[in-house]
């Protein structure tokens, strides 16, 4: 099963962009995923091809037509999910994308203006997904983090199958930090135990920097690790062990 992603979107020309070089551009040509952008405008019925128009109610800016909208969706295949990326959407998180990349793909509709006619949402099966608490020009660029973070992800797209589990948010927590040669620079080395050889120990390492940079950085993050391992069994053994000791 091919990951197939479609985009409606009013610039089409944006697609693949920097999906279409490096490990995903290698992908797309060999086939590991594919990708259509359809053109918004298309669907629109009058002579100036109008996608949008003021908001009900009065208020700055213009609002993407329902009516439009729909038909550029029903004219998509059926099969896979729609998602349409918007600051007003569930923020996206890693286990979300991994389901995508296990999935047959997506069909992602990307905003502009003001947003999208609310009807849309309530006609349509739409998953509305948010990647930050930011505002962008449009969807554009949101699809395309949506789509980088899935296509990483599908079988062949990287190198070694370990790579995309090795990573921050896959085990819950930041990754730890990363080092290379040389081994001294501007008097700081890299840390010995990542010089020593024993596994164990760089294991542990790593997971400790790991766990202190998450607690740190994102108490968030940390909140709901310690939650999770609290509430597996062999976590609430650990978690009383420690409370013993």
């Amino acid at each position: 099963m091919t990951f197939a992603a479609t985009v409606l979107t009013l610039y089409p020309e944006m697609f693949p962009g920097p999906l279409g070089i490096s490990l995903a551009g290698r992908g797309l040509r060999e086939g590991l995923w594919s990708m259509e952008a359809i053109q918004i405008r298309d669907f629109a019925t009058d002579r100036h091809r109008s996608v949008d128009d003021t908001p009900a109610g009065g208020g700055a800016g213009m609002v993407m037509r329902v009516d439009v909208l729909a038909a550029a969706l029903d004219g998509v295949a059926p099969g896979r999910p729609i998602l349409a990326m918007t600051p007003r959407g569930r923020p996206l998180t890693q286990d979300r994308v991994r389901a995508l990349a296990e999935g047959p793909g997506a069909v992602i509709l990307c905003g502009r203006f003001e947003g999208i006619d609310e009807r849309l949402f309530e006609a349509r099966a739409i998953e509305q997904v948010s990647i930050g608490d930011y505002i962008l020009s449009g969807g554009e660029m949101a699809a395309l983090t949506l789509l980088d973070a899935c296509i990483r992800l599908i079988p062949g797209v990287m190198g070694a199958p370990s790579s995309g589990m090795d990573e921050s948010f896959e085990t819950g927590l930041l990754e730890y930090p990363q080092y290379t040669r040389p081994v001294e620079w501007e008097g700081r080395t890299i840390p010995e135990v990542l010089r020593s050889g024993d596994h164990a120990k760089i294991e542990a390492w790593r997971r400790a920097q790991a766990e202190n940079d998450t607690r740190l950085r994102r108490p968030d993050l940390w909140e709901r690790h310690e939650g999770a391992r609290v509430q597996s069994p062999s976590g609430a053994r650990r978690r009383k062990q420690d409370d013993v000791k």
